[in-house]
């Protein structure tokens, strides 16, 4: 698994390294010393795996977890427990305390290797503009065109896929989807969806910065401000 360290002291940066040096299955590919760098390097190094401290200057762990569409697995690692409940509020796989004990830095990362294992093999080739793909749910089947798929929306770890009049409900994760759509295409929109630029009819700017699709035959899908500047470049002339 590819993780990235993130902690504004160098010396516990350094010390998590060690511990993780036991554990050669994971591959430290970077380090970060707030949440703008953690951004920037996950957006670079797309890790399976990020060990978050949460008091950092600037914007603190959870914030920058609260404002990402898209995350790793993650690990806090911090001297405060009063956070603990907040973190896994936000869906964070483990919660742990400075100084990190070795077997408890184990048990964090089978959890994150079962949970790796759980979404399943790593994904096929990405989809083209024209290939098909078979839908089922239930008793249910469909041949569906690629570019014929508008909209596709989490529901925990399923999928609610929108083509045509129908949205049948896939026993995919979205993140497994999105690899293997074609990112000219399909933009993630929110942690939630990702929509087929093809079919956006308006464009309308929301007061928080961010953006309403309106897409034709609807819905309406909310764009983050986050990955509002992201769908102006590629929008934009």
């Amino acid at each position: 698994m590819r993780a990235v360290i993130v902690d504004d002291e160098r010396l516990a940066r350094e010390e998590l390294r060690r511990l993780l040096a036991a554990h050669p299955d994971i591959e430290i590919v970077a380090e970060g010393r707030d949440a703008d760098e953690a951004e920037a390097l996950l957006a670079e190094h797309r890790p399976d795996l990020l060990f978050l401290d949460i008091q950092m200057p600037g914007r603190n762990g959870l914030e920058m977890l609260e404002s990402l569409d898209d995350a790793p697995l993650v690990i806090f690692t911090t001297a405060f427990e009063e956070y603990a409940l907040r973190a896994f509020e936000v869906s964070a796989l483990d919660y742990l305390l400075k100084p990190v004990a070795p077997q408890r830095l184990a048990r964090a990362l089978a959890r994150a290797r079962e949970r790796a294992a759980a979404a399943g093999p790593a994904p096929a080739a990405r989809l083209g503009p024209l290939r098909q793909v078979f839908v089922r749910e239930g008793e249910r089947c469909w041949l569906v065109r690629v570019a014929d798929i508008k909209l596709l929306q989490s529901e925990g770890n399923y999928t609610r896929v929108h083509f045509g009049a129908q949205h049948p409900l896939v026993p995919r994760s979205l993140a497994a989807l999105e690899a293997r759509l074609d990112p000219e295409t399909f933009f993630r929109a929110n942690r939630a969806a990702i929509v087929n630029l093809r079919w956006v009819a308006a464009v309308t700017p929301e007061v928080d910065g961010g953006y309403a699709l309106e897409l034709r035959e609807g819905p309406r899908v909310a764009v983050s401000r986050r990955q509002a500047r992201r769908l102006r470049e590629i929008l934009s002339l």
